[in-house]
């Protein structure tokens, strides 16, 4: 980085395609916690006016905890500030607003995560977890557990919860790789009809998934089931805070575990001695998994936008500024995680902010943490465990910290079930 002085980058997309910046991060933690960041073209996307990096734990906590000073209505959540014309239909997802509105539609979702629905996924998961590991290990050799499991593993289990045909799968995987993978270059663009790259999140480039969600509503209601979709049909939403809902639940709950999964099976993998503690029983599953979380965040970044002037961390903070928090550095804070470069299964307390804060705390984290621990503890039951077999490719993004391949091979290729 140079001069001691320079403000290190943690905007540009490429950066993350060698995994989380740590040193990046630490630097600005220590001397700039709201650091200015420029917001230069890449990748064919126009420039932008730049935003803050907050880095630091109780600063992140505190953007997300204070919706009337950090906003999610007035820019959205993505760094990127979407086509004016298109804010109007982006601030119509839960996620884009703030309380009360947002308070309402959390409730009404919420009736259909009941705890009691999502433990009774558990079976299926696990059923799952089993027979895509079995399939993927039969040979005892090496495979990309991303492709062979991880990704199958979370849509297929999203799938189940919402309550869509399993012959109308790969539509929503189509549609979340449309939407997640569109700042890397290794992905098919996005384009419009001159050729110029375009937001996924579009309207237009929603429609599809929108239609679809419509007819899948209308299936509910006249068959209705004991899954999400039905509830959600049966509810008070109107067509567009269905729809929204739909595209939020296919990709964000799609999305954490499809990230998750591989990024804890490779710190795992990476962590050889930690591994054998879990496998042997001497650190609790559901400690190991927020642990895991916690040094792979399925998210690394949400956006805020200042409502009013302000101050963080000493820095002037004028109303319209953009605000960005990092999930990523805020739970490698030295202030707040002893040693925290170091995988500790066993840690505790572990207040990491994986799947957010305040209001906007992920919906679907115990549905996440469920298929965590069923996947993990099916893993050690097919094969023992799993050693590196090659380096992960990771996805270029400066919003989604995925995994696109993770080379693997069983620890035992004939374990016995236990």
């Amino acid at each position: 980085m140079g001069d001691p002085d320079e403000v290190p980058d943690v905007f540009d997309p490429r950066i993350y395609a060698s995994g989380i910046p740590h040193d990046r991060f630490r630097a600005l933690r220590d001397r700039a916690p709201v650091a200015r960041q420029d917001e230069p073209e890449i990748l064919g996307w126009p420039a932008g006016p730049g935003f803050w990096a907050v880095t630091r734990h109780a600063d992140v906590v505190r953007v997300l905890k204070d919706s009337g000073t950090y906003s999610s209505h007035l820019g959205a959540t993505q760094i990127r500030d979407p086509d004016p014309a298109d804010l109007p239909f982006v601030r119509r997802m839960m996620l884009n607003q703030d309380p009360p509105a947002q308070g309402r539609l959390r409730r009404l979702v919420s009736r259909a995560f009941t705890p009691g629905r999502i433990e009774r996924f558990t079976v299926t998961a696990r059923d799952r977890a089993r027979e895509l590991l079995a399939a993927a290990f039969a040979d005892g050799g090496e495979v990309d557990l991303v492709r062979a499991v991880t990704d199958d593993y979370a849509l297929l289990n999203l799938t189940d919860l919402l309550g869509v045909p399993a012959s109308d799968r790969g539509l929503l995987h189509t549609w979340t790789e449309r939407v997640i993978a569109y700042q890397d270059p290794d992905e098919p663009p996005v384009l419009d009809a001159e050729g110029r790259p375009v937001n996924p999140r579009s309207p237009a480039m929603l429609a599809e998934m929108f239609g679809y969600a419509q007819e899948l509503a209308a299936h509910k209601r006249a068959h209705p089931a004991d899954d999400v979709m039905s509830v959600l049909a049966a509810s008070e939403l109107d067509d567009a805070e269905l729809e929204m809902f739909f595209f939020l639940l296919t990709v964000a709950g799609n999305d954490t575990v499809r990230s998750a999964a591989p990024g804890g099976i490779l710190a795992l993998a990476e962590h050889p001695a930690q591994q054998r503690n879990l496998w042997a029983g001497e650190v609790p599953m559901d400690t190991a998994v927020d642990e895991l979380l916690r040094v792979h965040p399925p998210v690394l970044s949400f956006r805020r936008t200042a409502a009013q002037d302000t101050e963080l961390a000493g820095r002037r903070i004028r109303a319209g500024d953009k605000v960005v928090v990092f999930h990523a550095s805020a739970n490698h804070d030295e202030r707040v995680f002893v040693d925290p470069h170091r995988l500790d299964l066993a840690r505790t307390p572990n207040p990491h902010v994986s799947f957010g804060d305040g209001p906007h705390v992920c919906l679907g984290a115990h549905f996440a943490r469920l298929q965590l621990r069923v996947l993990y503890e099916e893993t050690r039951a097919a094969c023992g465990g799993l050693i590196l077999a090659g380096p992960p490719r990771r996805l270029v993004s400066n919003f989604v910290n995925g995994i696109k391949s993770l080379p693997v091979r069983p620890l035992e290729p004939s374990a016995p079930r236990s």
